[in-house]
């Protein structure tokens, strides 16, 4: 799980409102917001990820060995919708957007869409 919420930061218009959306173009990435202050959230999501959905399940039959990325992210979805104002996402408090990976490291990308 790479926090990305910076990097979409830097992205928003300084002047108005509407809604941020970020998309990633993967089927073995996820979106989600959550929080970014304990370091142990990660952990404790990807670690219950990994044990409800094993890497090497006998009835898997995807050749790549990445049937478990696949299922993780249409669970966690690939997107996030976020408002924005005067240039700050409307986030709360401990709330930071997250890129998950569950089929790398690789190079990834996210598309950001700005509607307002």
């Amino acid at each position: 799980m790479i926090d990305i919420t910076s990097k979409i930061e830097k992205l928003i218009p300084e002047k108005g409102e509407g809604v941020c959306v970020c998309f990633t173009q993967h089927t073995t990435c996820g979106m989600t917001i959550n929080e970014n202050a304990d370091p142990d959230v990660k952990s404790d999501m990807l670690g219950f990820l990994h044990r409800l959905i094993p890497q090497y399940e006998p009835n898997f039959k995807h050749f790549e060995h990445n049937s478990d990325a696949h299922i993780k992210s249409s669970i966690v979805g690939s997107s996030v919708t976020v408002p924005f104002e005067n240039g700050k996402l409307l986030l709360g408090r401990w709330q930071g957007i997250y890129l998950c990976d569950f089929d790398g490291p690789r190079e990834r990308k996210v598309t950001v869409f700005f509607s307002g």
